[in-house]
């Protein structure tokens, strides 16, 4: 009867100490998860590479105390929306908007509790997205990287790298609100200086090909594309096409010159991404993002293509090579 007894006592406290580690694991808290949506392409792998580094500077790796789920809109912006319900349903701690206004513009729409940091290149305050910059209010934090002020700082370097331009091209998304304002901005600051400046729309794939045909045929002297997503995407059509037509063109983003793009000139998208992780990671120990200014740009990139710059018969200003931040020889 004792034996019994003693082995009833042991089947039971070997049952609990069977069940104790699963008891511990069961009241372990559950790592956050980020909600990561981007009108750009997974194969651009360096907007998340740059977010996680933020992450990570902040306390925070993915795959060990934060998970992050990607959406990618591989640059059709119509698939956005839908990405952003998707997340809010499965009730991510933060929503990171990356690349592009109609990225953030989604995710605003999708929810008004959880919180959003973005990284974006037109003005978040004019495009509807915070209130001010110093207290964005709301649940919508983020960075800018005012690519649209820069428009007529590319200009002046395109005019240094082809003085006798006098005919140009400018290069716009009439569906982009950001690259309509740039292009007409662009435009504004080439016929002040007494430059002709057409505008050339471009708004799907199919007519990227069709543009330069009209470059070619107003005899345009070299070209600017204006900041939006949707060109990145088309770099490398663009990139041959002004090869193959032999037209300068200054762009927005040093990815279109690391694609044998001539030259481009703006705020460093990669510090922006990264400056998005370090938000986020804020955001995940307790910070309101209404409370949290947004970021302006610190860093700004001026990147020249010198074996584009040969094949196009153009002799690189030794002032502007100085000047440049990365040369791809």
């Amino acid at each position: 009867m004792l034996d019994m007894r003693r082995r009833e006592v042991i089947g039971l406290l070997g049952g609990a100490a069977a069940a104790w580690p699963l008891a511990a694991r069961a009241q372990q808290p559950a790592i956050p998860v980020i909600g990561f949506i981007s009108g750009r392409s997974s194969g651009d792998s360096e907007a998340a590479t740059a977010f996680r580094r933020g992450l990570t500077e902040t306390g925070f790796t993915e795959g060990r105390n934060v998970s992050i789920e990607y959406r990618w809109a591989e640059y059709h912006n119509e698939r956005l929306p839908a990405m952003a319900a998707d997340l809010v349903r499965l009730k991510v701690a933060v929503i990171a908007a990356i690349g592009g206004t109609p990225t953030v513009v989604a995710a605003k729409a999708a929810t008004t509790t959880i919180p959003i940091v973005f990284a974006m290149g037109s003005d978040p305050v004019t495009s509807g997205v915070v209130t001010t910059l110093n207290q964005p209010g709301g649940n919508v934090t983020g960075v800018t990287f005012f690519t649209v002020p820069l428009g007529s700082k590319r200009l002046e370097f395109l005019r240094d790298f082809v003085p006798k331009a006098t005919n140009i091209a400018v290069l716009a998304n009439p569906e982009s609100a950001t690259s309509r304002t740039d292009g007409a901005n662009v435009r504004a600051a080439a016929q002040s200086v007494g430059l002709q400046a057409h505008l050339i729309n471009v708004s799907a794939e199919g007519q990227v090909e069709a543009a330069f045909k009209v470059a070619v045929d107003r005899r345009i002297d070299a070209l600017l594309v204006t900041t939006d997503v949707f060109f990145i995407g088309q770099r490398q059509q663009l990139v041959a096409l002004a090869a193959r037509h032999a037209i300068p063109v200054v762009y927005w983003a040093r990815e279109f010159v690391v694609a044998g793009g001539l030259m481009s000139y703006g705020a460093s998208e990669t510090d922006a991404f990264r400056s998005a992780g370090v938000y986020v990671a804020k955001v995940l120990n307790g910070a309101r993002p209404g409370d949290l200014p947004v970021m302006l740009p610190t860093k700004f990139e001026l990147a020249i293509n010198l074996k584009t710059a040969k094949a196009l018969g153009l002799d690189v200003p030794p002032t502007l090579l100085a000047t440049a931040d990365e040369v791809i020889e």
